[in-house]
């Protein structure tokens, strides 16, 4: 995983008051019924129960690279399996 270069003080977890650290994540959107991820975003993580958050300018830079059809063109691709969910009867 990549090393950060100045760490952000993300404060406590707003769901279970654990500390937030900051790591690198990688995080998915649906848009138009396709996935699309984004890999490397800062984010402050709850090592307890997950929850993620991001500064106001990460949200910004977010929502400009998944508007950004250039920069979607060259993006690498990946072939991701979907496996239809079929509820047993007992």
């Amino acid at each position: 995983m990549k090393k950060l270069t100045k760490e952000y003080e993300y404060g406590n977890c707003h769901t279970c008051g654990e500390r937030m650290t900051e790591r690198l994540v990688k995080q998915d959107f649906w848009i138009k019924g396709k996935l699309i991820v984004l890999d490397g975003v800062p984010a402050g993580v709850c090592p307890r129960c997950g929850e993620r958050v991001v500064k106001s300018d990460v949200g910004r830079t977010v929502a400009e690279l998944l508007t950004n059809q250039r920069r979607k063109r060259r993006s690498r691709t990946l072939n991701v399996p979907v496996i239809l969910f079929e509820e047993r009867v007992a």
